[in-house]
């Protein structure tokens, strides 16, 4: 937060504008965890990644940790973790089920966590093992509401 702080009064000083991201993206259609884990379902399949707000949180992604396609994840548990210049952070599973694919494009760009949190930069494809468990998660708007909840305290 300090170095962002510093980069505004620099580019006040210098006369340049700056782009204040206000807060994250949240896309409609997709589920998310309190972790900040979203996932895409369809059907038994589904996508799971972090979100726009983890990512913005966590600063430049420099190395994320997947698991082996074929290991199981239980809802809430940990399969991984992302790296970024601050801090190292746990990945958690928003369902379970077991890893059917791994987003091995992030081995070498794992910056893409950050450029492309919903698209490009997606960590585990999981079969769903248990498909009501996707009724805890958050819609968009719920998950929208509890990250600026959280940014207040």
């Amino acid at each position: 937060m300090a170095s962002r702080l510093w980069a505004s009064k620099a580019a006040s000083y210098l006369k340049i504008s700056t782009f204040n991201r206000g807060f994250a993206s949240v896309v409609k259609d997709l589920k998310y965890a309190e972790s900040h884990e979203w996932v895409k379902v369809e059907g038994k399949s589904c996508t799971i990644g972090i979100t726009d707000h983890a990512q913005d949180h966590l600063g430049d992604v420099v190395y994320v940790e997947l698991p082996e396609v074929g290991a199981a994840v239980t809802q809430g548990g940990s399969f991984g973790a992302v790296e970024s210049v601050k801090a190292t952070s746990d990945i958690n599973s928003p369902v379970s089920g077991k890893v059917v694919e791994v987003n091995e494009q992030l081995t070498g760009e794992p910056g893409l966590v950050n450029g492309s949190p919903y698209e490009n930069g997606w960590i585990i494809k999981v079969e769903i093992s248990d498909t009501n468990e996707v009724n805890s998660l958050m819609d968009s708007e719920q998950y929208s509401k509890f990250c600026e909840e959280e940014d207040k305290h």
